[in-house]
Order: C-alpha cells, then structure tokens, then sequence
C-alpha cells in the first residue's frame, strides 16, 4: 500500500489548533532579515547570508549579547565588490525589541554546546532543555509585537524548539493556550538541509548509494530518527538505513578529528535554506503536520509552506511514522 506525507495529519492524536487568518507571505523584493545568535553557527549564517542575498535581502540586523555585534557589523560591512554594482545587504545592530521589525527572524542563540570530547553522541537533545528557555522568551516577544513573518529555528533540535515557540507564542500570562500567537505556517526549523547534503556527499563516494542523488529524499527530525531514503520509486529499506545511518553520524567524523561541526549545518541548513525559502523554492525544512513539526522537502507560498506530497512505499511511511511519534513524545 502506498501513503503520502497527508497521512500523518490522519495519524495525529492532538492536532496543532491553528489562528483563523494565516498571514500572508511576500516572496518577491527585498526582505529585512533579523538574526538573535551570533556563535559558530549564527556568525557562519550570518556570513552566508551576506555573501549569497543581495538580490533578496535588504539588510540584516543583528542581536546578540556582549560585543560581539559590533565585531560583526564593523567586519560585516567591510565585506564588498570593488564597485558599487553589486551591494551587498548592510549589516546592523538592533536593540531587541526591534527584532520583530522584520520579515523573517531567525533564531540561532544557544545556551549549550557540548565540548568536542564530551562523548555525547545527539548533542542535539541535551541543548533541548537549555534552548527551550531562551526561545520561549523570543516567542512571547514575537506574540507581544503581533509578528507576521516567518520565524526561522535554526538552534538544535529544531524541530522541538519549533513547536515550544508555536505553544509558548499562543499561551498568554495566565497559562491559558489562546491561539492569539504565531500561526504554524509561520514557524519552520532549518536543519534538514545539511542532512541531505551529508547523504548526497556519501552518494557520490559510494556507487550502491548513487540513486539518492536523483531520486532519494530526506525526512523527519535533524537527529537520530532521521529517515534517508535512498530512492522514491525503487525504495531499498536496507540501503537507505545503511546511508541514514552514515548520514546521521557525520558529524562524528569532524568532532573525531577535534573540531565542531558547524560550518555545513550553518550553510546548508541555514542560509542556503533560508533563501530558497524566500524565493519561494524546494527545499527542506521542517514544518508543521498535525501535531508536530517535522522535517520534507518544501517551498513556501503566500499562504504558507507547501509540502511534496509523494506516493510512499509502506516501509518508508512506518520508518517516517515512527520519526513523528518519538517527536511528539518530547514536546
């Protein structure tokens, strides 16, 4: 029997409750991006995002505590053609209650990184509990200031960390859930994008996994439930664990040779994503279906992400089904 993604709304016990009115998303000019985080990860997007943008970014505005702003406004903006033909998006320092005068906010702060021999194999989780409080603090902002654009997840794990700021946004003082918050289509988590560039970079290296790079597709969370499939049409449920599980423990192989494993994710997954989103393009990120947000291959429209609805070999769908309910165990 063959499902496609829909199914999963089917399966959802406690499906998300969603605002009336779904904003309207503007795919064409130029966009003001604002961006909390500047680590690894958010100085590398940050950098991505100025270099690969100019044609659909105004400026960016930046948030982040101690000088380190500063650092990147003052380099950012030295970063140029020799002429005036080809500007590149102006970098600023914003206060934080000017973070939601934007379209598209991109939440990459962290409170917890792991140390390269800490011997923790899912980072991924033990940043969960850190995190969840930070992004809890942007996503009552985002309600108090009315936010219409998109909010971006970019810090680990994104796909929890996007359905906390969905509830936390639509939650008022006194506990109550009022739906007067973020609209799901308005939340997507980017960490799918590097993992299915890490599956392709083991495709090319290794001829019995070469289907992948036409037909394959990656799915889920950006973790251990990850779901690699090596081909939609001629699925091989053995060779896509094989690639999955080579695919998920990549990051390994960088932390082995002693440093972090940022720079692909931060690219990837955060600005090579982040622009597909607004040119309204494929890519893969995670939204919302039912009642978690999990990762698939996408575009966005004016109304909000649209996924690729293919027809699913029964194996495949249970190994992605199975990805949902252990994401909806955690939040």
């Amino acid at each position: 029997m063959l499902y496609n993604l829909e199914n999963l709304r089917k399966e959802s016990k406690r499906p998300v409750r969603a605002n009336s009115s779904a904003p309207l998303f503007a795919l064409k000019g130029k966009n003001r991006i604002n961006l909390v985080g500047l680590g690894d990860v958010g100085g590398t997007l940050l950098t991505g995002l100025k270099l690969l943008g100019s044609d659909l970014i105004s400026e960016i505005g930046i948030f982040s505590p101690g000088d380190i702003t500063i650092r990147y406004e003052y380099e950012m903006n030295q970063i140029g053609y020799p002429d005036s033909q080809n500007p590149l998006p102006e970098v600023i320092v914003v206060e934080k209650e000017e973070l939601f005068d934007c379209d598209l906010f991109v939440f990459c702060a962290s409170k917890l990184v792991p140390s390269i021999d800490s011997g923790i194999e899912d980072v991924r989780m033990v940043q969960f509990e850190a995190n969840r409080e930070i992004i809890r603090e942007y996503a009552k902002l985002a309600r108090a200031k009315g936010f219409r654009g998109i909010f971006a997840v970019v810090s680990d794990p994104v796909d929890a960390l996007c359905k906390v700021a969905y509830l936390e946004s639509n939650t008022d003082e006194a506990g109550i859930f009022d739906n007067r918050g973020l609209h799901p289509s308005q939340i997507q988590g980017y960490g799918l994008g590097v993992m299915n560039s890490r599956a392709a970079y083991y495709a090319k290296r290794e001829t019995k996994f070469h289907s992948f790079l036409t037909e394959g597709r990656a799915f889920g969370p950006h973790g251990k439930d990850l779901v690699i499939a090596n081909s939609i049409e001629n699925y091989d449920d053995e060779l896509s664990k094989e690639l999955t599980k080579l695919t998920v423990e990549a990051n390994l192989r960088v932390r082995e040779i002693g440093f972090k494993p940022y720079i692909a994710p931060a690219l990837s997954s955060g600005a090579i994503s982040l622009l597909l989103t607004l040119r309204g393009e494929w890519h893969y990120s995670s939204i919302c279906w039912g009642d978690v947000f999990l990762g698939c291959r996408n575009h966005m429209t004016e109304t909000g992400p649209e996924p690729e609805l293919l027809p699913l070999p029964e194996m495949l769908y249970q190994r992605i089904l199975f990805a949902y309910q252990e994401l909806e165990k955690i939040v």
